[in-house]
């Protein structure tokens, strides 16, 4: 889980076959210390230890068997927030470009540099497009459209532009970007989880092409 504080706690289960979605007593479980995550230590990550825990009927939500298709409806709504996170690859982008502009090798700003320009420019180019894919998926959510395509797709895209361009930003600063010290190395970390959380960038491929797939054949 990733707040202890929360007052409710939502509990997807499943029962030989048919799965189910209810609330539980909070006090009939234990929540662990907090984990110690790579990146992105505001999120307070716990584990939940359940001790002969039962959910009484009344706490049952919707109908027996439904749970899987409400939480994968869900990840429509919640993909383009996620991906809207991860377009804080900007973040990035303005570190490195900001370096590239201060900083001098071989006699001349590092930004006339080759190299470190097109890493700039593929920055540019996927930031604004990664922003505008979770838009665009956030859209059809308002339209009341089906957007799993486009949420799968913003979510996979956002993530890998969050990467590189993080990756590209510690390049740029050298062995400056490796030390704990400069905020990139931070950004690095941080930016890992985008490719995992609510659905990895190797689901969302598979969701994207089975949506796509989907189409042709309809």
């Amino acid at each position: 889980m990733t707040t202890h504080l929360a007052q409710h706690q939502l509990l997807y289960a499943k029962r030989s076959s048919p799965d189910s979605k209810g609330l539980w007593e909070a006090s009939d479980t234990h929540i662990m210390l907090q984990e110690m995550n790579m990146g992105q230590h505001c999120s307070d990550t716990r584990g939940i230890v359940f001790e002969d825990v039962r959910v009484p009927k009344e706490n049952v939500l919707m109908a027996e068997g439904a749970g899987f298709k409400i939480s994968v409806g869900a990840f429509d709504k919640t993909r383009p927030p996620v991906a809207a996170g991860a377009v804080g690859a900007k973040r990035a982008f303005n570190e490195a470009t900001k370096h590239a502009l201060e900083r001098k090798t071989f006699g001349k700003p590092t930004v006339e540099h080759q190299a470190a320009s097109f890493m700039l420019a593929e920055m540019a180019m996927k930031v604004g497009l990664a922003r505008m894919a979770y838009q665009r998926a956030a859209w059809e959510v308002d339209a009341g459209r089906r957007n799993a395509c486009c949420a799968s797709i913003a979510k996979a895209f956002a993530g890998d532009v969050a990467n590189q361009a993080a990756t590209d930003t510690v390049q740029i600063f050298g062995g400056n970007g490796f030390n704990t010290e400069c905020p990139v190395e931070k950004l690095m970390r941080d930016a890992k989880i985008y490719q995992i959380y609510e659905g990895t960038a190797h689901v969302q491929r598979m969701i994207a092409s089975r949506e796509h797939v989907g189409k042709l054949k309809a």
